[in-house]
């Protein structure tokens, strides 16, 4: 940023001497000083052009970006976590988070060129390239940053270090990654030993869950848990659809509900399920509703998903 320094002064006429005449020399002398001694502010050099390596490979980014569009949810919530929010012109429609995100019906699952062109974009951030996308931006001379869903936390740092560089915001990027560092080693650290503590996690109402080979998997197993939707899936898919017989005979500890905004699911809902009045997890309240982004999304909040379910593990081997 350039500061420029503004050096204001006056000069009282006839108000130096006693017979009226103005000091010419004192003057000067005076204005010399004040200009002599004005102070300066430096400006710190621009990061600019940097070049950031994505998903898509090493990307040239000649300055800083003030048109950002976001076809990503979790770009989205990174992107507002370090600061960045007021580059952003425009995301996809599936940014519903933070609420002053500047939602549009761009999307990211089949994106336009020309729709995405239409708000002279001078980045663009997705996790999802059908094919042509990358290309055609680049053809536009449009910067493009893929950011593929993560498999680990290290991904999730990454990916801010990333979009940090990109926007100029790599300080904040850091502190972002800090705190997350943090509050993850903390909810680890409170983890109980004793006996591993089985859990389902529902994806939806039809029973999706996903497997401890998944990042949601992988983010909850320091936590003594184990998946009982592992013996689900032999192909290693990560995404099994279970039966209610099925999670009815593993009989988990716990059930972590992140379908709670698109099925309406919650404790009651689970309760009335024909024979799941008598699971573990039910009649001892050990059922934790998440918000349903949680489970897409590997944004600065999966933070917060751990933190509850760590919580609720602590609960239910106290009782």
């Amino acid at each position: 940023m350039r500061r420029a320094v503004i050096i204001a002064f006056a000069v009282a006429l006839g108000a130096c001497s006693g017979n009226g005449a103005i000091p010419t020399t004192t003057t000067q002398t005076t204005t010399s000083h004040l200009l002599t001694e004005a102070p300066t502010t430096p400006t710190a050099p621009s990061p600019f052009p940097v070049v950031v390596t994505a998903g898509n490979g090493p990307v040239r980014i000649p300055s800083e970006p003030h048109a950002i569009v976001s076809l990503s949810p979790t770009a989205t919530e990174m992107l507002f976590a370090i600061d960045a929010g007021d580059q952003v012109v425009a995301v996809d429609d599936q940014s519903n988070y933070p609420t002053d995100a500047p939602v549009t019906d761009l999307t990211g699952l089949s994106p336009n060129v020309e729709a995405i062109a239409g708000y002279e974009p001078d980045l663009v951030v997705i996790s999802f390239d059908p094919g042509d996308l990358v290309p055609s931006l680049d053809t536009l001379g449009i910067p493009v940053l893929l950011e593929p869903a993560a498999t680990t936390l290290d991904d999730v740092y990454e990916q801010i270090e990333q979009l940090g560089e990109a926007t100029g915001h790599a300080d904040a990027a850091a502190r972002v990654i800090a705190d997350m560092k943090d509050r993850i080693s903390e909810t680890y650290s409170k983890a109980e030993p004793g006996d591993e503590l089985t859990y389902y996690f529902e994806l939806d109402s039809t029973y999706f869950s996903v497997t401890s080979s998944t990042f949601i998997g992988e983010l909850l197993a320091p936590l003594g848990l184990r998946n009982i939707a592992d013996p689900a899936d032999p192909d290693g898919y990560g995404y099994p659809q279970l039966s209610s017989e099925f999670i009815i005979g593993a009989d988990p500890d716990l059930i972590l509900l992140a379908d709670t905004v698109c099925c309406g699911q919650n404790k009651d809902t689970v309760a009335a399920r024909p024979a799941w009045d008598s699971l573990d997890a039910v009649t001892k309240g050990n059922i934790v509703s998440l918000n349903d982004d949680f489970a897409s999304r590997w944004g600065p909040r999966v933070v917060d998903l751990l933190e509850a379910v760590g919580a609720a593990a602590r609960e239910a081997r106290h009782q």
